[in-house]
């Protein structure tokens, strides 16, 4: 079944620019993963330290597979230092 996933990230005072690099640096090696359908970086435009990740991906399996590899890894030890909460990741499923 066809997942979604969506990512919140609040940056800490002054590293907006930092959260926006290492999200872009995150999806071209995201996007070559065979069981990605597509994954999206924004920024809000009322609150420019809140960032989102949007992905799609073909099942489960393959999100968790991505989960577990090098750039992910990365991806996650280094947003985690950058914003102002926990990790903020909701699974879902299309409804409509």
């Amino acid at each position: 079944m066809e997942m979604f996933f969506f990512a919140r990230f609040h940056a800490l005072p002054g590293n907006e620019g930092a959260v926006a690099a290492v999200l872009i640096d995150v999806l071209a090696p995201s996007r070559e993963e065979p069981g990605c359908l597509s994954i999206h970086a924004f920024r809000s435009i009322g609150d420019p330290q809140l960032f989102y990740l949007h992905s799609r991906w073909k099942d489960e399996a393959a999100f968790e597979e991505h989960a577990g590899l090098p750039h992910t890894v990365r991806f996650i030890e280094r947003v985690e230092t950058l914003i102002d909460h926990p990790l903020d990741l909701t699974r879902a499923v299309k409804i409509g």
